[in-house]
């Protein structure tokens, strides 16, 4: 994402453009995760990097459902590593003030009920990586 790849080029604080920059990848956050499963798929990488078949058993998603909300990686807040037989996703968040939302959201994620089912979920990550049918899912 071109927003992302200039954010860290800019260096200086006070250059006009590096605002501009930041605020538009703040603005493009706040859209992503005004979808509720892109928020919970936020949140979840937040506390463990999780294959695609351990994130939609999770939240309990079909994979089509779920490959629709894959703009959560094609803005560059998440990226992907192949793991063995997986591709492992992990969240990617370059600004300091986004990541600290998310880590507030992680720490108080009791009071929001949905999350916090979400993390229960997650005792569940190894029996979903077994169960995946397919050895890559992308």
């Amino acid at each position: 994402h071109k927003t992302v790849i200039a954010y860290t080029q800019m260096g200086n604080v006070h250059n006009p453009y590096r605002k501009v920059v930041l605020m538009s990848y703040l603005t493009e956050f706040f859209k992503l995760v005004a979808d509720e499963t892109r928020l919970r798929i936020i949140v979840l990488l937040a506390q463990e990097d999780l294959c695609v078949c351990q994130i939609y058993r999770i939240l309990n998603l079909s994979q089509p459902k779920y490959q629709n909300t894959l703009k959560v990686k094609d803005l560059d807040y998440v990226v992907d590593e192949r793991n063995e037989k997986y591709i492992l996703y992990s969240l990617n968040l370059k600004d300091d003030v986004i990541k600290k939302i998310v880590q507030n959201i992680v720490e108080h994620i009791d009071y929001y009920p949905q999350l916090s089912e979400d993390k229960k979920g997650l005792a569940d990550k190894d029996n979903y990586l077994r169960q995946c049918k397919t050895k890559i899912i992308d």
